[in-house]
């Protein structure tokens, strides 16, 4: 139901599964191992993978940090988005690789849970995106330190604000790895 015209498709945005940004990261195999299942779920049903990989002082572009985790494997033919902001859709190609593809859901997974996911979450919907938060393929590094929640809260709370958001013409929503269904999708 997406305000963007002619856009019927679904695509699985994977956010920054880099090695530097989920090294100490809440519940690491588990996420990583749910994000590698929409993965191959998506691609057997033919729904668009988009990978977004994040650079920065602490992640040079090329170095191991910059890296994707190991346990997940981009295809070539798959569109990889370099970023620099927390909103995939920020000074980036995103906005055109969904247009070419006819994309106007977004299912997205990935880290961190309370910078990049939660921007490119808002970034699409405001764009007028459908989104749809996958609630246990994504992550966050502890930062209680700095006055956050534990990453635990970090999760729930975004899983729990993302099931009610709410504007014209546009879904957004939240739903287990299990439950992800890519055949009910326009995939082609």
């Amino acid at each position: 139901m997406s305000t963007l015209a002619d856009r019927p498709r679904t695509a699985l945005i994977v956010v920054d599964v880099q090695n530097g940004v989920v090294r100490d990261a809440h519940d690491r195999d588990r996420v990583v191992a749910n994000i590698a299942a929409l993965v191959e779920r998506a691609r057997a049903a033919g729904v668009p993978v988009v990978w977004v990989q994040h650079h920065a002082d602490d992640l040079p572009v090329g170095s191991a940090a910059w890296q994707l985790v190991p346990e997940l494997t981009r295809r070539a033919d798959e569109p990889l988005v370099h970023k620099a902001y927390g909103d995939s859709f920020e000074d980036t190609d995103l906005e055109q690789v969904l247009a070419a593809a006819r994309v106007g859901h977004l299912i997205v997974a990935g880290a961190q849970t309370d910078a990049c996911v939660r921007s490119t979450l808002h970034g699409g919907f405001t764009r007028g995106y459908d989104t749809t938060l996958v609630a246990d393929a994504h992550t966050t590094e502890d930062l209680s330190a700095y006055g956050a929640p534990p990453p635990a809260q970090v999760v729930a709370h975004t899983n729990l604000y993302w099931r009610f958001q709410s504007a014209p013409g546009r879904t957004a929503g939240t739903v287990e790895t299990a439950g992800v269904d890519f055949t009910t999708v326009v995939a082609a």
